[in-house]
């Protein structure tokens, strides 16, 4: 049966603890420089609806070093950007190539496309969820301090796909998941009803971030947005991730963004710059784990 990666769902605990392992071992032989090719001849094709820098380049590059090869495709340049129904795209570009990342707006798309695919579908980013960032911050996470079972993380701010992801991840790798989002930006709320018991919401980012181990954040205004930068810069004003909000989380707590990131708005430059900031290894760690995913899905 066909394996994809829509959400972190569709691997089990243990599978995903299988999972980082095995991404800080690619990662330890790359620093080494020992040379580890399994898939030549193996094609990863990648979709992209919504742009991107560290998707695209560590998608690309991670097949590189694993010897197969990766081709880019925008709407611009195929008949998915052409009113194409995406069943036959799904037909025809899963017969072609032997893996596929998709990075698009509705979340029913690639669910769609993953249905009449022959190949595993990763999920690059949707509107719903980012589930490849989460693979690469947990493993941030676990670089730094083991297990992160039984810890509490706060998220503050948008409700957004990256919230979802961290909603999933809080009942797959079993952390106290606080989310801290203004009246009206909630996060969706089927989702928080079936993950209740690992799950608090507030509109106080202060209760949020009081013990915390981690804090994480994002853009208030996500691509497709931009319109209502405005309206939710003034909605989320007090939900910068500042020196002070750090300090209401343990001293010991790390911070993360999946980048990019506006200095001044969701977070000061004294955090993301500062010493609790681990923002660029899990930034880097977007190529290990999904390198990872990739050796999973394939063999």
């Amino acid at each position: 049966m066909t394996r994809h990666f829509l959400t972190l769902n569709d691997l089990t605990p243990g599978e995903l603890e299988t999972l980082l392992q095995r991404a800080i071992e690619l990662k330890q032989m790359r620093a080494a420089g020992e040379r580890y090719e399994p898939f030549r001849g193996k094609v990863l094709g990648m979709m992209f609806e919504k742009s991107s820098t560290r998707t695209r380049v560590s998608f690309e590059a991670g097949m590189a070093h694993f010897g197969g090869d990766a081709i880019f495709l925008s709407p611009r340049d195929t008949q998915f950007g052409r009113g194409e129904p995406i069943e036959d795209t799904a037909r025809v570009l899963s017969s072609m190539v032997d893996i596929i990342m998709i990075r698009t707006y509705a979340h029913e798309t690639i669910e769609t496309f993953a249905a009449h695919s022959a190949v595993p579908v990763i999920n690059a980013l949707t509107d719903m969820y980012h589930p490849c960032q989460l693979l690469a911050d947990m493993q941030t996470w676990y670089e730094q301090r083991g297990t992160i079972r039984g810890r509490k993380v706060a998220w503050i701010g948008d409700g957004n796909n990256m919230c979802h992801s961290y909603i999933n991840a809080a009942r797959q790798f079993g952390f106290d998941l606080h989310i801290a989002a203004p009246k009206g930006y909630e996060p969706d709320a089927s989702l928080l009803a079936s993950n209740k018991g690992c799950v608090t919401l507030t509109d106080e980012p202060f209760a949020a971030a009081d013990g915390a181990d981690l804090i994480v954040t994002d853009v208030w205004a996500s691509m497709g947005q931009e319109e209502e930068s405005n309206e939710r810069a003034l909605a989320f004003e007090a939900y910068q991730v500042n020196r002070e909000l750090m300090a209401a989380a343990r001293s010991d707590a790390l911070f993360m963004h999946c980048l990019p990131a506006h200095r001044g708005e969701e977070v000061s430059a004294d955090v993301i710059d500062g010493a609790q900031s681990v923002v660029w290894d899990e930034a880097e760690n977007r190529l290990h784990a999904q390198k990872a995913l990739l050796e999973f899905l394939l063999t």
